[in-house]
């Protein structure tokens, strides 16, 4: 399910003029965008880094935007659109085919939720809650006073959401808790940098909360650029983290406060990570990891490994360097 409006088909041609790339299948169709790994025979995708060549060579997609260098990690079939800044092009077409995707307008759907009360029979809610079109609340789940439930997110049974929450863009599993002040499904920090004037990306993914999820205070997690958002089963997050665009967290994982995670992070199963620590983008964080507090992980880090510091190593070294340093 997609939270916004796409146009479309495009024919192949008009997409590789609009980002000034050559293609010699004019009358091929094309019916929308996605990330290499879930992209149709019908769809585009982007390759920017030889990283996701694994996945490129396996991509569905009918074609793909990438440079000279790259175009070789994908499939015989698949159309190259050669072009300088892939980011750049990428912003162009998901503009193409979702032009209200880059700016988080405000939905103009709302009604009072004591408006609704014959609709959500078995919810309980406090004054001046906000609700959408096309919205589903679970039943004996609570929502407090002041939030805002954008149309068409999904919230399952027995989940609690506290007062002054927003949550758009999102579909969230039973037994959820969301506490107060906290931002879900927001757009993420997607831009291309330019001279001139800064490129906004669109974000079409959504967020999805698994069962048992507990999001702390002022905690923002942005839906997805192109792929989702998903914080698995009974993960904890504390007050104040930043939850970028298509991280991935696992199941059982315990995140202290402060912490923030830039986009397309992904972390496995059972992670612990201190206070006021930072994950850079597109990193892989193993199986039953602990991050010590204030550390600074620039990358990959393997199963049941132990780290600490800036940039982030193994524990014990980072206890024996301090020691050599009294």
């Amino acid at each position: 399910m997609s939270f916004f409006k796409k146009k479309g088909p495009f024919l192949i041609k008009d997409i590789a003029n609009l980002i000034k790339a050559s293609s010699d299948k004019k009358i091929f169709k094309v019916t929308g965008i996605n990330d290499l790994q879930n992209a149709s025979s019908n769809e585009i995708t982007f390759l920017n880094s030889n990283k996701y060549k694994n996945i490129s060579l396996k991509t569905k997609a009918c074609a793909c935007i990438t440079t000279k260098t790259l175009k070789q990690y994908l499939p015989d079939k698949c159309i190259k659109l050669e072009v300088i800044n892939v980011l750049f092009a990428v912003s162009l077409v998901a503009k193409k085919f979702f032009p209200f995707a880059d700016v988080d307008y405000p939905d103009l759907n709302l009604k009072d939720s004591s408006l609704l009360k014959k609709k959500y029979k078995n919810v309980f809610f406090g004054k001046n809650v906000l609700i959408g079109k096309n919205v589903k609340i679970g039943a004996n789940s609570f929502i407090g006073s002041n939030s805002i439930i954008e149309s068409n997110v999904s919230i399952g049974k027995k989940c609690v959401i506290g007062s002054f929450v927003t949550i758009k863009n999102s579909l969230i599993d039973d037994e959820v808790v969301i506490q107060d002040g906290s931002n879900i499904g927001v757009k993420g920090f997607g831009f291309i940098p330019s001279k001139i004037k800064n490129i906004k990306m669109p974000h079409v993914g959504r967020v999805l909360l698994k069962k048992g999820v507990e999001i702390g205070s002022e905690c923002t997690i942005d839906r997805g650029s192109m792929s989702d958002t998903i914080i698995g089963e009974n993960t904890f997050l504390d007050n104040q983290v930043h939850v970028a665009h298509n991280v991935q967290i696992g199941k059982n994982c315990m995140i202290a406060g402060q912490v923030g995670f830039a986009g397309s992070a992904k972390l496995a199963d059972n992670v612990i990570i201190g206070g006021q620590a930072g994950i850079s983008g597109h990193l892989n964080i193993g199986k039953n990891v602990s991050i010590g507090g204030g550390s600074g992980v620039i990358k990959d880090i393997p199963d049941n490994s132990k780290v600490m510091g800036y940039p982030a190593i193994e524990f014990k070294k980072f206890v024996k360097n301090l020691k050599n340093n009294e």
